[in-house]
């Protein structure tokens, strides 16, 4: 069972979100008000497995980075602290037996650490496998200059001292429901996962597809390190699912986070929005 928990949301630039694209194109398909800022989700992704496993995909910014650099310049709001959240649906932090990081940017991991009752940071899912790529983790240890200010390195560092970081080197499976593929462009060894739910397939691509307007191809983030490894990669992505009517989950889109796409001619479109 796959289910998607909504941690909050924050305010980027319209022209980062959607690089040298002009704004007369993207903004008639995702709002933005008077300063140019668009709204933007974080969706955590939950897997529950026939066989007692308990799978988190990018647990979002986390309450106790909300005050730290680089978080307050995106003004965060309606915030959830995501174990409040799972408690709601019957799972403990120390059910969870794996968390997945697409990648390593503060605004999908920092809610794995927290500061206990005598303020020393520690990781929330004690129990947890934390699954990262290697070429990420290097990366995020000696970060080109226009990314640095996206990672809060203490977090891996906690989680590798816990004995709890693991590094994937490829595509691996996992377990049976599980897939991971890495994905070069928006930042090095970025995770796409593929979650098998029954007889549909799920992708969670984080940030190679970011928003449901990304799946125009030529729209891609000012954020992204690559643009042409983007392109490409998030085109593999769209041509898959596509064919297979797989459900793609846009993690930071406030108003479509999943839906299922359609090829027509050269591009893609959204065919229906789906409800996880």
């Amino acid at each position: 069972m796959f289910k998607l928990i909504t941690t909050g949301y924050f305010y980027a630039d319209g022209g980062a979100m959607f690089g040298a694209v002009p704004k007369v194109t993207w903004s008639r398909s995702y709002p933005v008000n008077e300063r140019n800022l668009c709204v933007l989700a974080m969706h955590t992704g939950i897997i529950e497995t026939t066989d007692g496993r308990i799978i988190i995909i990018d647990p979002g910014v986390g309450q106790d980075q909300l005050k730290d650099t680089p978080a307050i310049f995106y003004q965060f709001y309606d915030t959830t602290d995501l174990c409040d959240a799972l408690i709601q649906v019957g799972i403990r932090p120390e059910d969870v037996t794996d968390v997945i990081f697409t990648h390593l940017h503060f605004d999908h991991c920092g809610a794995a650490i927290r500061k206990n009752s005598n303020g020393i940071p520690e990781a929330v899912f004690p129990n947890a496998v934390h699954w990262v790529s290697r070429a990420q983790y290097e990366n995020e240890r000696n970060p080109h200059p226009l990314e640095a200010e996206s990672f809060l390195p203490g977090n891996t560092e906690i989680l590798e001292k816990a004995g709890l970081l693991r590094l994937v080197e490829s595509t691996i499976e996992p377990y049976e429901c599980l897939r991971m593929q890495l994905y070069d462009g928006h930042t090095p060894g970025q995770i796409a996962a593929y979650i098998k739910d029954g007889s549909s397939t799920i992708v969670f691509p984080g940030d190679i597809i970011p928003l449901a307007s990304h799946i125009v191809q030529e729209r891609i983030s000012a954020y992204d390190l690559y643009p042409t490894l983007s392109y490409n990669g998030k085109t593999e992505i769209l041509e898959k699912a596509a064919f297979d009517e797989q459900v793609l989950v846009f993690y930071h889109d406030a108003y479509t986070p999943c839906a299922i796409i359609k090829k027509v001619r050269s591009s893609f479109k959204i065919n229906k929005k789906v409800d996880l």
